[in-house]
């Protein structure tokens, strides 16, 4: 199959607009409109409904698309292989969500890069449950995430906790006051999201809700704002006094696991990399 017919529907799935897509992919819309009829052709399924400006996916384009992301994924994988330097002997796919890279896992990739020169690293976000799918299709070798599934064809390390610390731009800020003015909410997962709600039950609607640790805290630097992000991400602007603790809010943890498939056949380099992690995260 023709990458690029994947690439076409999978952008006109995120963007819900046949010219936006074009826009993004240097096309023209007719351009699209033809890649969409030739996909749906060799599926034999129509894969969106289009009313005027409304267009959304039918049941065959919402199943397509974890696999047209598993298909373009594996390729992209196999174009890196076929070009891996003679020096490098194997290549690893670490995923994680947007917020665990940026919690504390851009740093622990520099320094598995610098133990492993005989390894060429791929760095990819994803959501935990895309996550779970790209590690069974072989697409990916190490998923990072809070909440592994219980699944008898992976293992599962745990690594290291994550001290999540509510921190506010206003100095001397009170809890409540927080939680009821400009309050964010990153996406730290289920186990969060439910003590969250035990514990913090007056939280009102976030004025910013995002998978992003880094995105949130730009933020609030530019805006003004509260959020929980990690200890370790904020202690510098703390010591400059650029953000304040929130000192009656409760500190939440979550552990960080790595999961890999039992039957990969880089494991010895797998448990070599989760090694690392354990030691150089947190």
């Amino acid at each position: 199959m023709d990458t690029e017919l994947l690439k076409t529907f999978l952008e006109v799935q995120r963007t819900r607009h046949f010219g936006q897509a074009a826009e993004n992919l240097f096309l023209t819309p007719s351009a699209v409109s033809f890649r969409i009829r030739q996909l749906e052709t060799l599926m034999g399924a129509t894969l969106f409904t289009r009313h005027r400006n409304n267009i959304q996916l039918t049941g065959a384009g919402e199943r397509l698309v974890g696999h047209a992301d598993a298909m373009l994924l594996a390729w992209k994988r196999a174009q890196q292989e076929v070009a891996l330097d003679s020096r490098q002997m194997s290549q690893l796919a670490i995923a994680a969500p947007a917020n665990i890279w940026d919690a504390s896992l851009q740093t622990s990739l520099a320094n598995i890069g610098i133990s492993m020169p005989g390894v060429g690293l791929r760095a990819e976000i994803c959501a935990p449950a895309q996550g779970m799918k790209l590690l069974q299709a072989r697409t990916i070798d190490l998923l990072m995430m809070f909440d592994p599934p219980a699944n008898e064809e992976t293992v599962q390390h745990s690594l290291f906790d994550l001290d999540l610390i509510m921190v506010s731009s206003i100095e001397g800020q009170g809890l409540d006051e927080a939680l009821s003015s400009r309050y964010l909410r990153v996406d730290w997962g289920t186990a969060f999201s439910i003590r969250h709600a035990q514990e913090l039950p007056r939280a009102g609607a976030a004025i910013l809700h995002t998978p992003s640790a880094r995105i949130a805290l730009e933020f609030m630097l530019q805006s003004g704002g509260a959020v929980y992000l990690p200890k370790l991400m904020v202690e510098s602007y703390l010591q400059q006094k650029e953000l304040f603790a929130v000192v009656d809010a409760p500190v939440i943890t979550r552990r960080v696991h790595g999961v890999y498939h039992c039957q990969n056949q880089q494991l010895e380099a797998l448990q070599q990399v989760v090694a690392l992690l354990d030691q150089t995260s947190g």
